[in-house]
Formats: C-alpha cells, sequence, structure tokens
C-alpha cells in the first residue's frame, strides 16, 4: 500500500504518515541526518491478506507443496541406477510410475528433478527482477540521457523475440549448473519488466514523501529503498512469479529441442527422452513417463498463475472489492 505522508517543516522533526509508517524519527549525530523508519505494517498482514484471499491460498498450497517435495526429495531419494532388465515397465506397485528406458524409477525422477526445475526457475526470477528493478528505477528517478539510453537498450530487447535468441545463446554460453541455466533464461527477459517498473517511478517520483525526502537530504539510494521500492514491492512480486512460470516453459522448450546439455533429471529432458527414446507417443507402454512431467508442469504453472493472481489481488489496493 503507498506511502502517503503529509509534509509540514514545523512538525518537530517527524513526519507524519496515514498508512504504512507512523513516524520518521530524524536524530543529528556528528552533523549528519540519520532516520529511523517505523513500520506499522508489517509481513504478518501482508501474509494474512494474502492466506485470506482464495486465489493466493490455492496457488500458495500448491507451490509449497512443490517446495516441500524439491526439499525433501532429494534427502531422502537416491539418484536411481539404471537397470534393464526393469526398462520400459508400465506403472505397478514396484513402480508407481513405471520405468524409463534404462530402467530408472520415473516417479523417483520426477521428485528428484523437482529440485532442478525449481532452482532454474528461481535464478531465472532473480537476476530478471535484479536487472529490470536496477534499470527501471534509475531510469525513472534519474531521467535525462541515462534514461533515454536504457530506454533504448530496453526497446531493442522488447523488439526481438526471446525464444530464439534464448537459442542462439544457449550455444555460446556453457550451462553446467541451474545458476548458468537460469543465467541464460533471464539475458532476454528483464525488458518488458524494467519499462513497467520505470512507469511505476515515473507516477511516484513527484509525490509528496519523495519531495519530503529530497528536502530531508536523504541519499538517492535511501529514496530508492525507503520510498520507492516499498510501493512498487507488491508489482515486483506478482512479475517474479510470472517470470519463474515462463522460465519453466522455456527450459523444457530448450531441453525438449537438446539445447543445454544440462546433466540432470529435469522436466525437460524427461520429457525429451519419452518422446526419442521410448516412443512415448506411439503406443508404448510408457506414457506415464511422459505424462509425469507434463502434468508437473501443468499443476506448477497453476499455481503460480493462482498465487501470483491472488497476490496482486491481494496486495493492489485498486483491485480490493
Amino acid at each position: 500500500m503507498p506511502r502517503n505522508p503529509s509534509f509540514n517543516p514545523s512538525t518537530s522533526g517527524s513526519i507524519i504518515s496515514g498508512n504504512r509508517y507512523e513516524c520518521m524519527d530524524i536524530e543529528m549525530k556528528k552533523g549528519e541526518k540519520s532516520y529511523k523508519f517505523k513500520n506499522s505494517g508489517g509481513i504478518k498482514e501482508i501474509l494474512i491478506t494474502i492466506w485470506n484471499n482464495k486465489m493466493s491460498r490455492i496457488g500458495l498450497i500448491i507451490l509449497l507443496v512443490f517446495l516441500g517435495i524439491a526439499m525433501i526429495g532429494p534427502i531422502l531419494l537416491e539418484e536411481p541406477k539404471a537397470d534393464y532388465l526393469q526398462r520400459l515397465k508400465p506403472p505397478s506397485r514396484e513402480h508407481i510410475l513405471g520405468t524409463d528406458y534404462s530402467g530408472k524409477d520415473t516417479l523417483v525422477q520426477l521428485i528428484l528433478g523437482s529440485k532442478d526445475v525449481l532452482l532454474v526457475a528461481f535464478w531465472a526470477g532473480v537476476i530478471s527482477i535484479f536487472i529490470a528493478c536496477t534499470i527501471g528505477i534509475l531510469s525513472g528517478l534519474l531521467g535525462g540521457k541515462l534514461d533515454a539510453i536504457l530506454m533504448m537498450i530496453a526497446n531493442i530487447v522488447v523488439t526481438i523475440p526471446s525464444f530464439p535468441v534464448t537459442m542462439i545463446l544457449s550455444m555460446i554460453i556453457k550451462i553446467d549448473n541451474e545458476f548458468m541455466f537460469g543465467l541464460l533464461l533471464s539475458l532476454w527477459s528483464w525488458a518488458g519488466l524494467a519499462k513497467a517498473i520505470r512507469t511505476q517511478v515515473l507516477t511516484i517520483k513527484h509525490k509528496e514523501f519523495i519531495e519530503a525526502s529530497k528536502i530531508l537530504g536523504l541519499r538517492k539510494i535511501d529514496i530508492i529503498i525507503n520510498d520507492i521500492i516499498p510501493n512498487i514491492i507488491s508489482f515486483i512480486a506478482v512479475n517474479f512469479i510470472v517470470i519463474m512460470k515462463d522460465a519453466i516453459m522455456a527450459s523444457v522448450g530448450l531441453m525438449y529441442l537438446g539445447l543445454v546439455p544440462f546433466q540432470g533429471n529435469h522436466w525437460g529432458m524427461m520429457i525429451q527422452l519419452s518422446l526419442t527414446a521410448t516412443g512415448a507417443l506411439m503406443g508404448s507402454g510408457t506414457i506415464a513417463y511422459f505424462l509425469a512431467p507434463v502434468l508437473g508442469i501443468v499443476f506448477f504453472q497453476l499455481g503460480c498463475f493462482l498465487f501470483a493472481s491472488g497476490l496482486d489481488e491481494a496486495l493492489n489496493p485498486r483491485l480490493r472489492v
């Protein structure tokens, strides 16, 4: 919820706020000003708001299930070993989802692969948000030639389709871990968000509380951290979830095309092998090996969609009824 303090220079060194912050106390130490903010909302109130929204609650539960599987699965399960005597087995009591072309248990691969999928999506989201926030906030706050240069770069990136560029970059950048895979997916997915964040900053940069912070002599970094980011945090959070969702689809696409020699149990690799090595769509009994990662992706995408939509509705006052 945006801050809207009313500024009065004669308020005995305090700025009164009606929403997020109760007050801003000013203390003089060795000729410098130090500012102390008192948050009246807090994380607890935000979590309650999110939980009370039906869409965000369902989405959060789905995402927490995937997160729990990704964290606990690798601890309890060992990497499956090839057993060609058990290859291409249909679902049974011993192998609930059957086995693949090398006799590995499909369910174990699905559980272990969830960690790879979530880590790749997480790093893609973090790096994209960092780049977009840095460029969007600096461009909107500072303006001038810097704004023109940064937005020119963003416009160029936006106009070029991301997936073909990512395909080319995947042949240039060596992908051997989740971080590098996430970096690859984020290099061409920040521009649209950066332009949107710039628009948000341009909307609030002339608000009273920003002007008050400038009059009080706060550095630009303090204004960014204490004034701008809190007002766009819900927008950033929603887009983080959306970027994760899109990153999973892009990673699966690159895996399916065989453009990323990533070692692990990534669901995209399972889909590729199910079609190329087991003939899952050709009447083979190993259709479960193909459907398992596909349904995993579908449910994770559903969780991301519900959580992002509910999060936006819960944290954006304009969308509340």
